[in-house]
């Protein structure tokens, strides 16, 4: 069996799991978005690890009334993982895995959290609402003047993130103005193993990194 043949094999295994019990609709939703999904990776867009997380991830919001779509393009440059609308109202969920490329491999930590805080920074402005998905097993170490609310980000904060993101991301780099008005406001905990995906806040998951020892911060006043 080639990659291809065992990705379309795994979605269909994962797709059987999220649709155990659901209306026929919900079950239209997801079987078009994993044939999306099919169709991406046999042009080597998309990889197992991220797809089973966004297919996952797509069940909990269309459950919500969302609809969804999955490698959304949002202008020349940037593709959000999960794109949804309800009414009048957009939410775009970018989907982390924890993956380190081999480049970076002596500054993990740095990097992951330059890497979280620029694609809050850039694709919040494309959102009513934006989330970043993770797995159970992993801290998402993006800094914590993020989940504030805009109007509570000291000079200091901005300046801090500014000079982190400027030491990975700078084709373009992002303006303090971006950072001064980027916004978070869920976390998705996405379990592929049990299919589910469970929400939280940006301050109460804060809360719980805190908790454990592990935030990794840049600015914090």
């Amino acid at each position: 069996m080639n990659n291809k043949e065992k990705f379309e094999q795994d979605l269909n295994a994962l797709l059987s799991r999220l649709t155990s019990g659901v209306g026929k609709e919900v079950e239209n939703k997801l079987t078009l978005l994993k044939d999306w999904l099919v169709n991406l990776q046999k042009e080597n867009v998309v990889k197992i690890n991220h797809s089973v997380m966004e297919l996952v991830c797509a069940k909990y919001l269309i459950l919500k009334g969302y609809e969804v779509q999955l490698e959304h393009p949002l202008n020349e440059i940037l593709t959000c993982d999960l794109y949804s609308v309800k009414g009048y109202g957009n939410l775009i969920v970018e989907v982390e895995t924890g993956f380190i490329p081999p480049e970076h491999a002596l500054c993990p930590l740095t990097y992951t959290s330059a890497r979280l805080a620029s694609k809050i920074i850039r694709y919040s402005s494309f959102a009513g609402k934006f989330a970043l998905g993770m797995p159970p097993h992993y801290i998402l170490p993006f800094p914590r003047a993020l989940a504030k609310p805009p109007k509570k980000r000291t000079r200091k904060e901005v300046e801090a993130i500014k000079e982190l993101c400027d030491l990975y991301y700078q084709n373009p780099p992002v303006t303090e103005e971006e950072i001064q008005n980027a916004r978070i406001q869920d976390i998705y905990i996405i379990d592929v193993d049990h299919a589910e995906t469970q929400e939280l806040d940006p301050e109460a998951y804060m809360k719980r990194a805190l908790h454990k020892g592990i935030v990794f911060d840049y600015g914090s006043s």
